[in-house]
């Protein structure tokens, strides 16, 4: 993305490309119409691994935080669970209608599955519906903001955040003179960002307040003259997603204050023993500002000592003879 470079074309798939999601940096994983769901290795471009996913089409799919799992929703009607550590099947529950959109929630305890204008939401503990929220028209992009509160855009020019406790509205404002078609979240060091893309062809960047329950702030638009459909955001940043998929256990990320701690105290051990061996070094009278031996205790080179012993043993040769 900095150099502007085309990799080149992935060409797997026998079908029409629905969903592409990355996990880190290491992988891609990709379904379409062909019933397929493929696993990329994202520094080599190999296909992994190739499952055959749903009779019909795979609509939309969504990666657990841990990595270790997927949900996928296809026109076969059903809502299936994948084990990504071992590769294959590990739920399928028909759900009896064409999901188009899953979600995972940014903690993992739950998920949502999209059909039409509602949106079930599932405990991923009983692996059933904890409850149902239903919106005015037709759901084209869902994103959670936090655990329990979720952006909803629609075939309207309104974005609604819904509690998914309370499964009620508990924010609404109007982002569009047309259809929002996507949404997209993402948080920096200071801010909470939200961004809309509208078949009005603009897009727009929203700053959120802590209170999900008032309206975000407009940042800033951009009119691209085009009919959007779907909206992706790059980061050019350090993230703190992990690399890839997990194969084993890793050692925990140390935090910023923690590294600042531990430098702080590496420090203070340091400065200590130096000054334990500036005492020691003025007990034996070796000091840093001067060169000069104390009496008694003359530092002599090793080189020196040798030819004192030398000149001394010859002394004493003489002396013999």
């Amino acid at each position: 993305m900095k150099k502007k470079i085309d990799h080149g074309a992935l060409v797997h798939h026998n079908g029409t490309i629905t969903c592409l999601k990355f996990y880190g940096n290491r992988h891609l994983i990709s379904g379409a119409e062909d019933g397929l769901i493929c696993v990329w290795d994202a520094k080599k471009w190999e296909c992994l691994k190739s499952i055959k996913a749903h009779k019909g089409h795979v609509t939309f799919l969504s990666i657990h935080p841990s990595g270790k799992l997927a949900l996928s929703v296809g026109t076969d009607k059903t809502l299936r669970t994948w084990n990504l550590v071992e590769g294959r099947s590990a739920f399928i529950k028909n759900i009896k209608q064409n999901a188009h959109i899953v979600e995972w929630s940014p903690r993992g305890e739950r998920y949502i599955v999209v059909i039409l204008n509602k949106i079930n939401v599932y405990q991923l503990d009983t692996a059933s519906v904890s409850g149902t929220i239903t919106n005015e028209k037709r759901i084209s992009s869902v994103t959670f903001l936090s655990e329990s509160v979720l952006a909803v855009a629609g075939d309207e020019e309104v974005v609604r955040f819904f509690d998914c406790d309370s499964l009620t509205c508990v924010c609404e404002f109007k982002a569009h003179e047309n259809r929002v078609k996507d949404i997209f979240s993402f948080e920096d060091p200071e801010h909470h960002i939200i961004v809309t893309a509208s078949s009005d062809g603009f897009i727009k960047m929203w700053k959120l307040k802590q209170d999900k329950t008032v309206p975000p702030s407009l940042l800033c638009e951009v009119k691209t003259n085009a009919r959007l459909t779907c909206l992706g955001v790059w980061l050019d940043r350090v993230t703190d997603t992990p690399e890839s998929l997990p194969s084993a256990a890793e050692p925990s990320p140390v935090s910023k204050e923690q590294s600042k701690i531990n430098k702080r105290e590496a420090g203070d051990v340091v400065q200590e023993e130096e000054r334990q061996s500036k005492s020691n070094a003025k007990k034996c009278g070796l000091t840093g500002d001067s060169n000069k031996p104390t009496k008694g205790n003359t530092v002599v080179s090793t080189k020196k000592r040798k030819m004192v012993e030398m000149l001394e043993k010859k002394k004493r040769k003489k002396k013999k003879t």
